[in-house]
This record gives C-alpha cells, structure tokens and sequence, in this order.
C-alpha cells in the first residue's frame, strides 16, 4: 500500500488506524452480516454507534448536561441559515468577518434580520484576527458570531470576543477537537467534521438547551429547527449513518492517544516544524500574522506565481498532495490536522529546503 501525505484543507487526511479498522467492518459490522452502511438507522446496532459516538465526544470535550450534541446532514453552511432561524428573536446580530466562511454566514443572516459586521480583517486579506476586546455590540443583538479557525487564511482566534454578554456563536469546523475547549464560553459550537473528524457531509452541532425551542423564525423549514432534531435525538430523517460511525471511530482514536490535551501538545509540535523554517526561509514566507496562526491550516508564497505552481508541481511528484493554496490567497496551503503525523510535517519540511536550495536565486 503506497500512501502519499495528505494536505487537503477539506475532505482531509483521517488517522490510517481508523481507515484499516472501517475496511475491516466494511462487509460485516460486528457479526451482523452486513456493513454499517446498509443497516437500519432505527436498529439496534445504530442505535448502539450513534449513542456512544456522542458519549464518547461528551466525555473528549466534557460537554456539560445542560448542551445537546447533534449530528446534521447540510454541513457547516447550513448553518449559516440556521443560527439566524433558530436565534434571531430581535433579528439583529453581530458578526465578525475574519474569512471567507464567516463572510458567507454574514451574507446568509442578513436574509433573515440585521446582521451588523462588527469587525472585519479584509482590510489586509483576512490574515490576522482583529481586535475583539470592545466591539460595538449593542443590547438588542441576539448573539455574536465567529468563524474562529479560518481555513482558507490559516488565522486563529487566541482569545475569545468580549462578547459583552451576548450568546457567542463559533463555527469551528477546522480546528474541531484538535485542542481542549471550555464549552460553557460558547451558546453554540458547530463544525463541518470533514477536516478534522470524519468523512464528508456532517455537521456537528453542539448548543445549550435553553436555545432549542420552538420560537424559530416564521418559515423555518421543519429540518432546520434545532428543536426538530434534538427531540428526535438526531432521527428525525435518515442521519448520515456512515459518516456517524467514522467519526465515532475517530472520538476512540483520539481518546486512546491521550485526548485533546495530548492533541494539543502534538499540534502545536507539527505547527512550529513548519513555522520555524518559515521563519528562517530566504525563499518562503507565511502570510499570516505570527500571533493569530493556526495550527491547522499553514498558508505560505515564494512571492512568484510561477516558482509556486513548479512547487505544487513538484510536491505532488514527491507524495505530498494537495499543497496548492485557495484561489483567493494564492501560493500554498499546508493543512496539519490532527491525523497528519509529524513525519509527514517533517518530509514537507525536508522537500521545502531542497526546493529552496534549488530555486533561491
């Protein structure tokens, strides 16, 4: 088996011991003579996948009881319509505009009420993190909202907004369970889970229960209401059974190799590998301000467009896929999430020097 390294922002790399235990179970689930993709999401043994995959990211993220976990078709921008529907009582909210995904779910709450930008970081391409510390946040807003990993830009919110009191609001898709959060700091946390946890087509929504009920806004569709789906635990409709299952498998790989303090401790390990030569390269540099990088998502240019494609080129002829940054940064992007192992941190580093010694005029 010849795998490359894998350094896709989205689908992206998922840990190898999952992927062999998943083939594994992919004719027969645990004896039941079929694969978890073709059985009933009412059985038993559903029953049984979905219930611990929630415990289990209860216990990794010590959820408090007084938050529900649900697992959603749609994606994280589906919820860029359901925060609005479900919280915009006063049809007014803050948001802060630190990338492309955040921008999005600015645009989509401004159809369902006011959606007041409170700070922006598009001045300089979105790479930093403004200064949250005392936003124009006013008492009629119903919450306040992040993006606070920015995948495309590679910044990272430090330190929470002072939100002044208002419900925070966090999209966490690209830095989900890749380093120990206080949840009670946050009204809702959501994620895309195909960076960080699981294949694609899944949100994870995790929202206090005194948010889910039934004043939506008028016109709400049925499957978008919060309260739909938390009181039919997640089986409203058929969930996204596969995609449940992997990212149960995921949450037992993450506990087995010490939870998220221990995810942490190795992210930032794999993060500075590549920031450090960064630092001291003659020919690459990062974009993004040293105080709001990311551990995640690694963006960096030669500063000529041709020496960049010849990179990306290059890269992908030496096993390490995937490196060509967004259209809208240009230059390379180096996603580093939780199943990137440092050997392959390491090898992007080993090729950069050589590329460097090569290419440096």
């Amino acid at each position: 088996m010849s795998r490359v390294y894998n350094f896709s922002a989205g689908p992206a790399v998922l840990p190898e011991e999952v992927l062999e235990e998943a083939a594994r179970d992919m004719l027969d689930y645990k004896g039941c003579g079929m694969s978890v993709m073709e059985m009933s999401h009412r059985s038993k043994m559903f029953d049984d996948i979905i219930k611990t995959a929630e415990a289990d990211i209860r216990e990794l993220m010590r959820i408090p009881d007084n938050y529900k976990v649900l697992f959603l078709q749609g994606g994280a921008s589906q919820q860029f319509a359901a925060v609005p529907m479900n919280l915009m009582k006063n049809k007014k909210a803050g948001y802060i505009v630190t990338g492309q995904w955040a921008k999005k779910a600015y645009q989509e709450a401004k159809l369902y009420g006011e959606a007041v930008e409170l700070a922006s970081s598009a001045d300089q391409t979105f790479s930093y993190i403004p200064d949250c510390s005392d936003l124009p946040i006013t008492d009629d807003m119903d919450y306040v909202y992040i993006c606070e990993n920015n995948t495309i830009y590679g910044t990272k919110y430090k330190k929470l907004p002072n939100t002044k009191g208002k419900d925070l609001v966090a999209d966490v898709s690209s830095c989900f369970l890749s380093e120990p959060v206080n949840v009670s700091d946050y009204a809702v946390i959501y994620g895309g889970v195909q960076k960080n946890v699981g294949p694609a087509g899944m949100v994870i929504d995790i929202i206090r229960e005194d948010l889910i009920t039934d004043e939506v806004l008028p016109g709400t569709p049925t499957m978008l209401k919060w309260k739909t789906q938390a009181d039919n635990d997640s089986l409203y409709n058929t969930p996204p059974c596969y995609t449940i299952y992997i990212c149960g498998l995921v949450f037992k790989w993450l506990k087995k190799n010490g939870g998220l303090v221990e995810m942490q401790r190795k992210n930032v390990e794999k993060a500075a590998i590549l920031y450090d030569f960064l630092d001291n390269s003659k020919l690459f540099k990062g974009t993004v301000r040293p105080e709001d990088r990311s551990l995640m998502n690694v963006p960096f240019i030669t500063g000529d467009e041709e020496l960049d494609k010849k990179f990306v080129a290059e890269s992908k002829a030496a096993g390490l896929e995937n490196l060509k940054g967004h259209r809208t940064v240009g230059g390379m992007r180096a996603s580093i999430y939780n199943a990137m192992p440092k050997a392959g941190v390491e090898k992007l580093v080993s090729f950069m020097e050589d590329f460097e010694k090569n290419n440096l005029k």
